[in-house]
């Protein structure tokens, strides 16, 4: 190991790290560290300006030509979408009723809802500040600890770090794809399977979903155990289940969840379409849900807003039709010869088509005359542009990396470590597990993915598993005490008497979950490999 470039890979990272530290935002952070470093190291004949030459090119195929990430912004659209539509509070109402006679149930009922909007939003910060705003206050009225409440809202609201459709996945499974076929073909395989976002979304369900079941296990038992910790309702409180309200509730996310989910698994659709289909189905719920007669309205425009909510509601069921439309007829209009049954499968179709059509104007319609369209558009680019601009930066820092020799350096690091390729794979987790105390999942993924994962996956582990167990990790990051953002984003909206204390101390039971469920699926690899390989055949 050259003791020249070990230095120049120390300092550019501790140079990246303090710029981070200092509060420049981390995209700066990273590119700015690494041009400076790259520079003064040129002026010394250390590193050739050759390398710069490739940005372009880099940023181009990696945050540009890149079909994949494609999907990203339409993720985004379709949960903020649904987070402004208020589906949670329905939601939260609904489940509380369910669980109210089970020990801890009100808790449980978060963590219920945090997986349904986990897999429909798949944006943490809107989930954790939707649960904060309806249930915090909620729990604390009926005597939770502060500690337990807070604990069980930011846990909930981190499930869409790992359940899919997750955005994680999707920017994971592009770095770890390129890594795979990197791996691959270094080790003379030049035709490889490559990894896609369905195999990712296939297997992070089965850990997800028993991570979710882990944490209602936990609540139930400290339920039984402490119920001064998580009294049950008062018994004017209990209303009885009405049924009908709680599928109705649960019937919009469900639906949204199988055709985006479903699609996507079957290989019905490519992500980048799933997600175009989620996003237009969740610009129709909310407007089929903003459109309910207001009592401060005229009796008029009740009438107007009920007509529009039925418009969209026959938009919603014409984009149900259409699919089955096109299986019971050939609707291509090339056809020469056109049966009467294809004929009239076709005028079904186009009317359909219409409906549909009208249901997509009447919901931009709604949503702009309610104020959310503005709101909804504005958080999309704000987030979409942000998680870009760090793969950027992420991108040049790790081609200044990889000038400086980096990529040696870390093969020769994992070489040596003892235990193998376990060995090796246990110091990555563990590296993520630190970082995560510091750094958002998006820089994690775009610093540390591109650097050690070739150097993992050339050793054969299977690229699926270990994208989950990276997954898993990451989704830390949000909990881990001082700068997991999910604490922030409940301290921001959190009543007075919840202090920082009663979150940090409320997450901890939270994350030793999280630490015995990546355990699990590093012991059990098929807890991971096994539904993909079903799926795939």
């Amino acid at each position: 190991m050259d003791p020249v470039q070990l230095t120049l890979v120390v300092m550019l990272f501790a140079t990246a790290f303090g710029a981070v530290l200092a509060g420049i935002p981390v995209a700066f952070a990273l590119s700015g560290s690494a041009l400076l470093m790259a520079f003064g190291a040129s002026r010394f004949g250390l590193f050739d300006l050759a390398f710069l030459g490739a940005i372009p090119s880099r940023i181009y195929g990696v945050a540009i030509y890149n079909e994949v990430l494609t999907a990203v912004p339409l993720f985004i659209l379709m949960g903020v979408i649904l987070e402004r539509s208020r589906v949670a509070e329905d939601l939260l109402d609904s489940m509380a009723r369910v669980f109210a006679r089970v020990p801890a149930g009100l808790g449980i009922s978060v963590t219920f809802v945090g997986v349904l909007l986990a897999a429909s939003t798949g944006i943490v910060g809107a989930t954790v500040i939707a649960m904060g705003l309806l249930s915090l206050p909620t729990m604390l009225r009926r005597g939770y600890d502060p500690a337990l409440a807070s604990g069980s809202i930011c846990a909930a609201g981190t499930l869409g770090q790992i359940i899919p459709p997750s955005i994680v996945l999707v920017f994971l499974s592009d770095q770890l794809s390129a890594a795979y076929m990197e791996a691959q073909r270094e080790i003379g395989n030049f035709s490889p399977v490559p990894v896609s976002v369905g195999d990712l979304f296939a297997g992070a369900l089965i850990p997800g979903l028993g991570l979710a079941a882990l944490y209602m296990v936990y609540q139930f038992i400290v339920g039984l155990l402490r119920p001064d910790l998580c009294p049950p309702p008062a018994e004017e409180e209990r209303r009885s289940v009405e049924w009908r309200d709680v599928i109705f509730s649960l019937a919009a996310p469900v639906l949204l969840i199988l055709t985006v989910l479903g699609s996507i698994l079957t290989g019905a659709a490519t992500p980048t379409e799933a997600a175009g289909v989620g996003a237009l189905g969740a610009l129709l719920l909310a407007a089929r849900k903003l459109n309910k007669p207001d009592i401060a309205e005229s009796p008029w425009q009740d009438r107007v807003t009920a007509l529009l909510g039925l418009l969209v509601s026959a938009g919603i069921i014409a984009a149900f039709a259409l699919p089955v439309l096109r299986e019971l007829g050939d609707l291509r209009m090339t056809l020469k010869h056109v049966s009467a049954f294809n004929a009239a499968m076709f005028s079904f179709a186009v009317a359909c088509t219409a409906l549909l059509a009208l249901g997509v104007v009447v919901s931009i319609v709604t949503l702009a005359r309610r104020a959310v369209l503005n709101e909804v558009l504005i958080s999309t680019m704000r987030i979409t542009t942000l998680a870009f601009v760090i793969l950027i930066g992420a991108t040049i820092f790790s081609l200044v990396f990889r000038g400086f020799g980096g990529d040696e350096i870390v093969t020769h690091a994992f070489d040596h470590i003892p235990g193998g390729v376990n060995g090796a794979l246990l110091a990555v987790l563990v590296v993520v597990f630190v970082l995560g105390f510091f750094l958002d999942f998006i820089e994690i993924v775009f610093i540390i993915m591109p650097i050690v994962a070739p150097v993992i996956l050339r050793s054969g582990i299977d690229p699926v598993w270990f994208g989950i167990l990276i997954a898993m990790n990451l989704q830390t990051s949000f909990l881990t005490p001082p700068f997991g953002f999910a604490l922030f984003y409940l301290k921001g909206v959190a009543p007075k008497v919840i202090t920082t204390a009663h979150i940090y101390r409320g997450v901890l039971p939270f994350i030793a979950i999280q630490i015995v469920a990546l355990i699990l699926v590093f012991l059990f690899p098929e807890l991971a490999t096994w539904l993909p390989s079903r799926i795939s055949g």
